[in-house]
Order: structure tokens, then C-alpha cells, then sequence
């Protein structure tokens, strides 16, 4: 199967040069984020609605929806990124990338992105430190350039979504933003950035991850998906950042088997993937969004605060969280990653590990394999008894035992996803963005 999309010639900003020709003009003279230059810029603001109910559940509690006042993810974000895409905002074209699903059972993808690694930006900062703190010298998300902004992303003052075209920038409030990421995977490649002048270092906390769940839940289709990559685990940027694009098709970590483990007061259920190749933990329900949001950063931040390497793949919009302990960098820091792996030059972060293959290699692309992407991801898997270790410690942090699971539910693997994404989807994006499986 090969995935068609839209073709559109793109050239680099002056954004993403190294130097600005012709001198600076004002403030940094790169019309940035930073204070220098961002006090009274204007961006859309998009104002979601908080709701007090886990995502998924307003119909069934017999709630009125209302329309939002603009379609958050095909005419705002989708809409605005194109609008980059033709103003040439990207160091490369990710819409001339060739993409195709690979024969097998799992359906991963494999898409050649050669331009990528040749043009993004280098990670300036230690692979086995977690934690470290934010060191402004570094590039960070306040030196982009505020084309590169899409718009502001906040929880409503009074209870319902508004938005609003040319909204001021308030610097003491500390906006949260969205913003183009100008070395794309995936059409529709965005970064949510949470309250960005605030310049917090790359480690999850309840009110960001609850963000992030927001814009999945605001987006409102079970294609467009964020991602988080902690330090060490193939984050390159060590400002507090999400990842997020648009792709109809089926991750294969969405269709993979999974193995109850227990519920949590909060009506959060947690269970185990069961034979896909990086061994993870998925989080879903909740009485609340915010329960569910609680559950998964909590879990998160003890693995912060333990040292160990976690990506994580919010799916389902917000009504599913993947979280994934991961070794890949010490093993390679070891000498323990079988050398065929390491040619390939793949850094296994979130969506790799979700079942998008993200190739530098024609050579790789053209002789891509169930097998081949199996091997790869196995490497970055811990191993049965340090997932086991590693779980416990997850389940001390939230306050549950394994112990309070029926045993029972131990015994056969629930091999059904959340969504049936064989099923056509009715929010799918169509039109313009022609991005869907051609049989």
C-alpha cells in the first residue's frame, strides 16, 4: 500500500539560517519569542473548553454539544500549517517524502525522509541525564521565528471555546503555543509548547500533559496523535515540548494486544502490551480527563524522577496514552546494539516505537520488512524482568498494586483496539490533504 499526498515545492525561511543576511533590524533582529522581540505580537488564540468529564463521555452524559467556533483541526491547525508550508517555513518538503505500509501483520510504516537528519538540528545535551535544567545559551523555543507560530492554545476563562483571530501576547501569563515543527516527519507536524516563556526544561507535569490530552481531545479524530520524548529517549531539544501530526493510517502499537492489569480508584485502567516488540504500559478511562492525565504524568515523573528514558504516544483523542520505558541509548552507549541496527542511523523516539519508521536510507526503505522493524524496536524494549522493576516502581508512584488485580484478568490478552480504525472514520480529514491509504 503507498500513502499519496500532496505535493507542494517548499524552500527554507530566513528563520532557520544560521546567520540573518543583511544585519539585524531590531530586538535580536530574528523577530523571535524571546521578550526582545515578542512584546506586542499578536497570534490567533484558539480558547478550549475544560471539561469535567473523562473525553469521549459528554454525549453518553447527555451534555449539549456546541459547535466550536472554528474546526480546531482542519481549518485552524491544518489550515494554518499549509499556510506555512506555502510561505516556505520548512527546511525541506516532507510532502515529496515516499511513504508506504510494509507487508505483515503489524502494518508498520516506513516513509524515506533522506533530508531530515542532514538538516536537524543537532542535540546539545547529555543522552544520560533525564532531568537537566533549562540552559538558555542552547537553542530553545523562544529563538524561532513567529511566522513559525500557528497560534495560542488555552483553557477558556468562561466555561465554553471561543477563538479569536489577533489575540495580544500576554509575556506575564506565559502563553502555551503551537507551533510549526520546521523538520517534519508527517504532514500537519506541529509542536504544542506549554507555557513557552516560562523556558521549563523538558520533563512532563500534570498541568502540560493535561494540555497535551486537551489537544488530542480538541482535534477530535483518532488520526492526528502527540507525542512526547523525554531526555534520553531521543528528545534533541531540551525545552518542554509535544509533538503532533496528522496520518490516516492505523498505528501498529494501536492494534496490538493488550493484557489487563488493574484499575485505579480514579477509574483509570491500566494494561500491558502483549507481543509487539517494545514492551509499555496503556492508561485509558478515567471519571475524568484529569484523572487520566494525573495517572499518566504521575507515572511519568517517577520515571523522571528514576532516570529511565520514556516516550510516550497520546492516541484515540486523548483517550489512550501509551507510555514506553526505554534503554535504546545505553545499550548503544554499551556497545550492546546489534551493528546492522545501528547502520541504519533510525533514533528510535515516540513515533518509531509507535510503528511509524522514520528511514535515512534508500537502501532501508526499498528492503524494509516486518522482520527488519521488529529487530529494531526490540532493541530499544527493557527486558522482561526490568519492565517488571520498572513497573512496580510506576504503581508504588500512583498508588496501586498488582496485587488488587483479579486473576483472571491475567489470563488472555485483549485483543481488541479502542477504535476500529478498519472502519472509515468520520472525522477522517479528506480534500486537500489527500492523505489516505490507496489500496
Amino acid at each position: 500500500m503507498m500513502l499519496k499526498i500532496k505535493r507542494v515545492p517548499t524552500v527554507v525561511s530566513n528563520y532557520q539560517k544560521e546567520e540573518v543576511e543583511g544585519g539585524r533590524v531590531g530586538g535580536c533582529g530574528r523577530n523571535c519569542l524571546n521578550k526582545c522581540c515578542v512584546q506586542g505580537a499578536k497570534f490567533p488564540l484558539y480558547a478550549f473548553k475544560k471539561e469535567k468529564e473523562a473525553p469521549g463521555d459528554r454525549a453518553l452524559l447527555g451534555h449539549e454539544e456546541r459547535e466550536p467556533p472554528v474546526a480546531f483541526l482542519d481549518s485552524l491547525l491544518l489550515g494554518e500549517w499549509e499556510d506555512r508550508m506555502q510561505r516556505g517555513l520548512f527546511r525541506y518538503d516532507v510532502t515529496a517524502c515516499e511513504t508506504k505500509v510494509i507487508p505483515g501483520e503489524c502494518g508498520f510504516i516506513a516513509q524515506l525522509n533522506e533530508g531530515r537528519h542532514l538538516k536537524k538540528r543537532p542535540t546539545e545535551f547529555r543522552v544520560d541525564k533525564v532531568l537537566q535544567p533549562f540552559d538558555g545559551s542552547k537553542f530553545n523555543f523562544t529563538k524561532v521565528g513567529q511566522e513559525e507560530v500557528l497560534f495560542q492554545f488555552e483553557a477558556s476563562e468562561d466555561g465554553e471555546a471561543q477563538f479569536f483571530p489577533n489575540a495580544p501576547i500576554d509575556v506575564e501569563s506565559s502563553p502555551s503555543v503551537v507551533a510549526i515543527n520546521v523538520s517534519p516527519i508527517e504532514y500537519g507536524h506541529v509542536l504544542l509548547i506549554p507555557r513557552i516563556l516560562e523556558c521549563l526544561p523538558q520533563r512532563i507535569d500534570r498541568a502540560s500533559f493535561l494540555l497535551a490530552l486537551y489537544m488530542a481531545s480538541e482535534a477530535g479524530n483518532p488520526y492526528f496523535r502527540l507525542g512526547y520524548n523525554s531526555l534520553g529517549a531521543f528528545a534533541t531539544i531540551n525545552h518542554l515540548h509535544f509533538q503532533a501530526y496528522y496520518l490516516a493510517v492505523p498505528f501498529p502499537v494501536e492494534k496490538a494486544s493488550t493484557r489487563n492489569i488493574t484499575a485505579l480508584d480514579s477509574g483509570v485502567n491500566v494494561s500491558e502490551l502483549v507481543n509487539y516488540p517494545v514492551r509499555g504500559l496503556v492508561y485509558e478511562g478515567g471519571n475524568t480527563i484529569q484523572d487520566l492525565a494525573n495517572a499518566v504524568s504521575d507515572s511519568c515523573i517517577c520515571l523522571q524522577d528514576n532516570n529511565i528514558p520514556y516516550n510516550v504516544l497520546i492516541s484515540d483523542c486523548g483517550k489512550r496514552i501509551f507510555l514506553f520505558p526505554q534503554c535504546y541509548a545505553e545499550k548503544q552507549a554499551l556497545g550492546e546494539v546489534d551493528a546492522e541496527v545501528l547502520d541504519t542511523q533510525v533514533n528510535p523516539a515516540v513515533w518509531e516505537i509507535s510503528g511509524h519508521m522514520v528511514l535515512k536510507r534508500k537502501k532501508d526503505y526499498e528492503e524494509a520488512s516486518e522482520e527488519n522493524a521488529w529487530r529494531l524496536l526490540a532493541e530499544v524494549s527493557l527486558s522482561e524482568e526490568r519492565f517488571r522493576e520498572v513497573s512496580d516502581l510506576i504503581f508504588e508512584a500512583i498508588s496501586c498494586s498488582i496485587e488488587d488485580v483479579a486473576p483472571s484478568s491475567l489470563d488472555e490478552p485483549n485483543a481488541e483496539p479502542l477504535v476500529d480504525f478498519a472502519a472509515p472514520c468520520p472525522n477522517m480529514v479528506r480534500g486537500k490533504k489527500d492523505c489516505l491509504v490507496l489500496q
